[in-house]
């Protein structure tokens, strides 16, 4: 017995009957699901029996038994040589479950009501007839007028009956000469009034009952057909075959009635003769066959091809019926006295496998060869159309037409593209078209004009101020501080104030006497002995103490006069004397006088009011220095960031414009707005990159690093553009943070394949690849191999090489905004994919523009916490800095246009990286798990668990990085220790218990690359039993 039959008996078979019977399906408007059975003439059981009964049996999938529950029987005196159960009136009240026709062996043609049999009544026979001369061995039922029945017996007699008026039956012509048995009567199953027939010897014959007469006649000129089978094709009306029983020739014969002097097809694979056939309503391109050579086949008729063969007993199989409502399920009716029930698709409850597996044992005594499955899917489960939708908002798109089996079907398969978002498409092609042409200013105004609210209006004001000449004056006058105005009120103020002071001095000077001016001009040099505060004070100036004079000043209150002696007394007694004065002095303006006087901005910017952070902005806009003007604004736009007003909270993007610091404004800009909008993610983009670009124009080093949270805002974009099939703009977008490795470069490789597979011409994908290749080629490098970070990608190998060439002149016109900038900085190592040449062969040979600018050296370096230094100039100094110098950029030569075609892969030597090897006291663990994984892929036969012990089997790398390195916990080395212990002793559970007090007793950091794969591989051990 063949491991094959055991296994094809636990996949086909559902359910079976232990009757010696013919059989019937109930029709397909029937539900449930009923099998009729009938006693077989012309058969005895090993009781030699001659009782006769007609037995109705429900298909319950879902019963675990074997055995079909019978659901109602009657005790019959005929024995029957065909049954067919037809639709008639199955709607209607009077028959619920349609009609049950028999032929009896005597002429008879019975009508049984099944609903009647099923509830236990008596009376189940609606009407019956012995017209006919001899047993009627044909029936069937007219698919589309349900109340006409065809019959066959002896003398070539053939009957169309009529249920609604039975007693008065029809011919389809004149009686076919010689007379000779019929065997098989079928309707057209496209034409209504078509009717064939076919007699032992071999012939054929197709009525026409609207001409009630015979319209051509088929038969084979070898004469030696012995037809036992007859049936339509389903879909084409004028093809039929017919079954030989001669086991001289046992075959199949495929006829179109349009050319029928010779077979179309002969199906040859039975080696006895053919006993029964069955053509599937619901797929005309499986026919099934039993013959006396015990062999059930499932043909393609169209090629003559055996698609499978069911498994069967060594009993012959004598009559073959699909069931027409489930078209999966067909059952198969033996001399070993059972009907079988199969399923074509496969499937068996767990609990009938011991007892097939027996009957296999008992019944199989050949062997049988191995039969594939089904090459295709059948045609009820075949989708009449399909859509999917594919990256880069394609839609994928498929329709199958109902052709003629016969001529060649061509699948055609439309490919379109879908755009959702119009208006964001169209804002992103702005944005772009901006940044090829550097119009920065005339986009900002365009923004500033349709801004619908103040706040938007002054976000993009603050943003054009960046590409003004004088940048820290423009931003003071977008908070309110004009120079010109303000100088213009201080000049009227000091004039008025000047006039009235001069008047009130002369007056003054006139009443004072020279003698009193005299004293006083004199006095305080005198008075060497004096004790009063003018006696001290001039003595300390004649002794040189001009600290002590300008105590004794502030201890009098003379402010002036200790200033004025501070000055003469040097910067650092000056310094001192500010600071008193200040900590002395009171008035609303003094902690902004002592700002400007100490530098002090920092004090002014924690404790000053926030409704007044527009005054405190424009001081530190107006004295700031240029390396400390970035964090000041930072410092005023947390604090307004963490106020409870919301209009507050928002103006904090104003400080993060003037401090150029992207990532804080990404935060607060998300917080601020609702970001699942696309339109708002564009909002956002356009204020991210015009600010980029300020910043790479004001500051001397080169492109900022993107932050985590950038990264994601812009990874989503790239995302948004791809779906709507913006995949040119979108690779500009792709982030140069290697947490988006996994999740968006694996993305943008699918939209490679799906473009190399479709043979596209498509420009974008061939600097797409050398995009990615140097997006991953940063991104990976940061991750050795076995660190447990980043899985990196197996294809990609590593070699180190000579800095690249100066850039070439472009030869051809520049190309859209790519990944790649004129500040890109040149690659130590490049990414080498097997079969394709250096990364330095496909890099472009020009610079382009992008918003991005990744650098080898910075672009996954953590963004700093205050943002960028964004170095505006201060009071007096140059607003213009010295101009950025762009890099050597990345030369090479250009990718080729045209079709894509595959080259064979070469095999290049990777850099060998030399490690550690793992402490002899632990190489148990190594030795332990892979032979643990390697005892389950042995046994493992799902696809998908192949793959994760695969993948866990290279996981576990990082695990002995970690042994080798030595930086494990003593507690998770031992736990690991006893996880192995219990391998051996295949306590799976047990290990699974420790693994889990491993986890929640240790960092996570420490065991998150390597505990995850451990616990996969022991759960799968312990499911597969090894």
């Amino acid at each position: 017995i063949t491991a094959w039959s055991l296994n094809c008996f636990s996949r086909m078979k559902l359910k079976q009957i232990n009757r010696t019977a013919i059989q019937s399906w109930s029709p397909a408007q029937h539900h449930p699901i009923y099998l009729a059975t009938g006693t077989s003439a012309q058969q005895l059981d090993a009781s030699f029996s001659t009782n006769a009964s007609l037995e109705l049996f429900e298909l319950d999938l879902a019963e675990p038994s074997l055995d079909m529950k019978s659901c109602g029987s009657f005790s019959s005196t005929h024995r029957y040589h065909k049954l067919v159960w037809g639709p008639y009136e199955i709607d209607a009240e009077g028959h619920p479950s349609g009609v049950l026709i028999a032929g009896g062996e005597n002429g008879d043609v019975i009508l049984y009501d099944p609903a009647k049999i099923i509830s236990g009544e008596s009376d189940v026979i609606i009407a019956e007839s012995d017209k006919h001369t001899g047993p009627v061995r044909a029936l069937d039922v007219n698919p589309f007028q349900t109340n006409l029945v065809a019959s066959g017996g002896n003398e070539s007699e053939i009957y169309i009956w009529d249920m609604n008026n039975f007693n008065s039956p029809m011919t389809p012509g004149p009686k076919t000469q010689p007379l000779e048995d019929i065997g098989c009567v079928s309707w057209n199953r496209q034409v209504q009034h078509i009717l064939a027939s076919a007699n032992p010897s071999g012939r054929a014959s197709v009525w026409d009952l609207r001409k009630n007469d015979l319209i051509i006649k088929v038969s084979d000129h070898s004469n030696r057909m012995h037809c036992s089978g007859l049936a339509w094709n389903p879909e084409v009306a004028t093809q039929l075959v017919l079954a030989s029983e001669d086991d001289r020739m046992p075959v199949i014969q495929m006829w179109d009635l349009r050319f029928a002097t010779s077979p179309l097809k002969i199906l040859e694979s039975h080696t006895r003769g053919v006993l029964s056939i069955a053509w599937s309503s619901a797929d005309p391109e499986l026919l099934l066959s039993c013959g006396k050579d015990s062999r059930i086949l499932c043909w393609n008729p169209n090629t003559a091809e055996v698609l499978y063969e069911l498994p069967t007993s060594s009993q012959w199989c004598f009559d073959i019926q699909w069931c027409p409502r489930n078209p999966e399920v067909l059952s198969a009716a033996s001399f070993d006295g059972h009907i079988d029930i199969y399923s074509i698709m496969g499937g068996s409850s767990q609990a009938q496998s011991q007892r097939q597996a027996d009957q296999v044992r008992v019944n199989l005594h050949r062997q049988q060869t191995e039969v594939n499955p089904l090459k295709k899917p059948p045609k009820w489960i075949r989708r009449p159309v399909g859509a999917s939708f594919a990256f880069g908002g394609k839609l994928v798109s498929l329709e199958n037409t109902n052709l003629n089996p016969q001529q060649p079907t061509s699948h055609v398969v439309h490919i379109s593209q879908v755009v959702t978002e119009t208006a964001f498409l169209k804002r992103s092609d702005q944005l772009q078209a901006t940044l090829s042409a550097g119009s920065f200013v005339d986009f900002c105004q365009e923004k500033i004009n349709a801004a619908e609210n103040e706040f938007e209006k002054t976000i993009w004001s603050f943003l054009k101020a960046n590409f003004e000449s004088d940048v820290r004056s423009k931003y003071l006058e977008l908070l309110g501080y004009n120079k010109e105005e303000l100088a213009l009120k201080q000049a009227t103020c000091t004039h008025t104030y000047t006039l009235t002071e001069l008047n009130r001095g002369c007056s003054t000077w006139g009443k004072m006497s020279r003698h009193e001016a005299s004293i006083g001009s004199f006095s305080g040099v005198s008075g060497n002995g004096s004790t009063d505060v003018d006696g001290l004070i001039t003595q300390a100036l004649l002794t040189g103490d001009f600290e002590g004079a300008v105590e004794l000043c502030l201890h009098d209150n003379r402010m002036a006069d200790s200033i004025i002696l501070a000055i003469a007394g040097g910067a650092e007694l000056l310094e001192k004397t500010q600071k008193k004065y200040f900590m002395k002095t009171h008035s609303k303006i003094t902690k902004l006088i002592s700002a400007v006087v100490m530098k002090d901005w920092q004090d002014i910017l924690k404790t000053c009011d926030l409704q007044n952070w527009k005054e405190a902005l424009a001081a530190v806009m107006t004295y700031a220095q240029p390396e400390e003007f970035s964090p000041l604004c930072d410092l005023l736009g947390d604090r307004l960031e963490a106020a409870e007003d919301a209009q507050l909270q928002s103006q904090a993007c104003l400080c993060y414009i003037c401090a150029g610091n992207v990532e804080k404004l990404v935060s607060c800009w998300t917080k601020a707005q609702d970001g699942c909008c696309p339109l708002s993610l564009q909002d956002l983009v356009e204020k991210v990159v015009v600010l980029r670009r300020a910043v790479e124009q004001t500051q001397r080093s080169g492109p900022t690093a993107v932050g985590i949270l950038l990264a994601e805002k812009m990874s989503h974009y790239a995302n948004l553009l791809a779906s709507q099939g913006s995949l040119s703009t979108a690779i500009n977008y792709l982030p140069d943070n290697t947490n988006q490795v996994c999740n968006t470069a694996t993305a943008w490789f699918t939209s490679l394949y799906f473009f190399c597979s479709l043979r596209v011409k498509h420009e974008a994908l061939e600097h797409a690849l050398c995009h990615i290749c140097v997006y991953l080629h940063d991104s990976v490098n940061q991750y050795p191999s076995g660190a447990g970070g980043v899985p990196i990608y197996q294809p990609l190998q590593y070699f180190s090489s000579a800095a690249p060439p100066p850039p070439a002149e472009p030869s051809s016109p520049p190309h859209p905004p790519g990944f790649l900038s004129q500040y890109t900085q040149p690659i130590p190592s490049q990414l080498v994919y097997p079969g394709q040449p250096h990364a330095n062969q496909c890099l472009p040979s020009h610079p382009s523009h992008s918003p991005f600018y990744p650098t080898s050296s910075s672009s996954f370096s953590a963004p700093p916490s205050s943002g960028v230094s964004f170095q505006h100039g201060g009071p007096g100094s140059p607003v213009s800095y010295m101009p950025l110098l762009p890099l050597s950029g990345i030369s090479g030569t250009q990718l080729g246009h045209g079709p894509i075609r595959e080259q064979p892969l070469q095999s290049i030597p990777a850099e060998k990286i030399t490690k550690k090897p793992i402490p002899d006291e632990h190489l148990v663990l190594k030795t332990t798990f892979e032979g643990l994984i390697q005892k389950c892929l042995a046994v493992a036969t799902d696809p998908q668990t192949k793959r994760k012990l695969d993948d866990a089997f290279k996981r576990l790398e990082a695990l002995y990085d970690k042994l080798r390195e030595q930086t494990l916990s003593p507690a998770i080395v031992g736990g690991l220790h006893n996880i192995a212990r219990t391998i051996e002793s295949r306590s799976y559970t047990e290990g699974l218990n420790i693994h889990t007090h491993i986890v929640s007793n240790s960092n996570f950091s420490e065991t998150s690359a390597f505990m995850p794969v451990l616990k996969v591989v022991l759960t799968q051990a312990n499911k597969l039993g090894v």
